[in-house]
């Protein structure tokens, strides 16, 4: 009896949960939002210099023809996007890029999905996974694709002289200069790439509610069945995330193709990045060129943007 009466005007002086959840919004009070813009503003003041203003003189440029030097500009108009238009090498490297993309995110939402998993599960020993996937996302690309170079040599490769060495010798391959060969291994070298999308599913993985999961366990339900119908559908939103990133950063993805392949043999490797490096150091007036490229670049990139938008407000008002 005395515990409870101890106890009961602590109850009594807590606040009740439910008084506090129909209480109304606290009102803003005037000068919140002119304090807010004041500490944006030099955010905002930085964004519209290097980003507003680069992008006005990147559209700029675009309508003129010029060397790398900035002098004796002649007006254009259009016809460096005409040019960009008729010209197959750049829809070319357009297309590869987005069909590295999507290799990419197909394997880092299942083979990164299921990593992520087991890392989360504590199925197997971490260490071990964080060699073989993260650390590599952490390296620069310039050093992995070069990694992957050297590796993939006709002559000197790791794994052609492994081949030979166990009487595969026939099995070698001209893998950088054969040009599907050379397209898949560069493929290969995105799909790698894969550690940032584990990241994202192993830091959401640990947020998840664990009652949805504790419920189909005692329902009888394997771990397989679990991760494919309990837990994937409930990472939607990771999975906008990981496809999103994938998509963008396979448009800045230059050193892949530069040190492993150049994007070539006869283009078949080139993205957007070596597209825009070949011409961008090419003597003459190209300049004007490679600006209207990069615009076009940016207006992709900001469409895939708006669609990830898009999808985002009409996921959140299904929910």
């Amino acid at each position: 009896m005395n515990h409870r009466a101890s106890t009961s005007p602590d109850r009594a002086a807590r606040p009740d949960r439910a008084a506090r959840a129909s209480r109304p919004p606290r009102p803003r009070r005037r000068g919140e939002g002119l304090w807010a813009l004041g500490f944006l503003a030099p955010l905002l003041l930085l964004y519209g210099v290097f980003f507003g203003y680069g992008f006005v003189f990147l559209f700029r440029t675009s309508l003129t023809k010029v060397s790398l030097s900035f002098t004796n500009a002649v007006d254009v108009g259009f016809d460096n996007y005409r040019l960009l238009w008729e010209q197959g090498g750049f829809k070319d490297a357009v297309q590869h890029n987005l069909i590295f993309a999507a290799i990419s995110v197909v394997v880092a939402m299942t083979v990164g999905f299921f990593v992520a998993f087991v890392v989360t599960a504590g199925l197997h020993p971490k260490r071990l996974i964080y060699t073989l996937f993260l650390v590599p996302a952490l390296m620069p690309l310039s050093l992995v694709a070069t990694v992957f170079a050297s590796m993939l040599q006709e002559r000197f490769g790791v794994l052609n002289e492994t081949l030979r060495a166990v009487g595969l010798g026939d099995a070698a391959q001209p893998w950088l200069t054969d040009p599907d060969l050379a397209f898949a291994a560069v493929a290969v070298i995105f799909c790698y790439l894969i550690g940032l999308p584990i990241m994202y599913y192993t830091a959401d993985l640990t947020a998840l509610p664990t009652e949805t999961i504790e419920a189909a366990l005692i329902d009888g339900a394997g771990t397989f069945t679990i991760m494919r119908a309990v837990v994937y559908p409930m990472l939607r939103n990771t999975h906008i995330t990981v496809v999103l990133s994938l998509v963008l950063g396979s448009f800045r993805a230059l050193e892949v193709v530069l040190f492993s392949t150049g994007g070539g043999p006869v283009g078949r490797t080139e993205i957007v990045g070596s597209f825009l490096y070949r011409f961008s150091t090419d003597p003459g007036p190209r300049t004007g060129f490679v600006a209207a490229a990069a615009v076009a670049v940016l207006l992709v990139a900001f469409a895939i943007s708006m669609v990830q938008l898009i999808v985002n407000r009409y996921l959140e008002r299904s929910s």
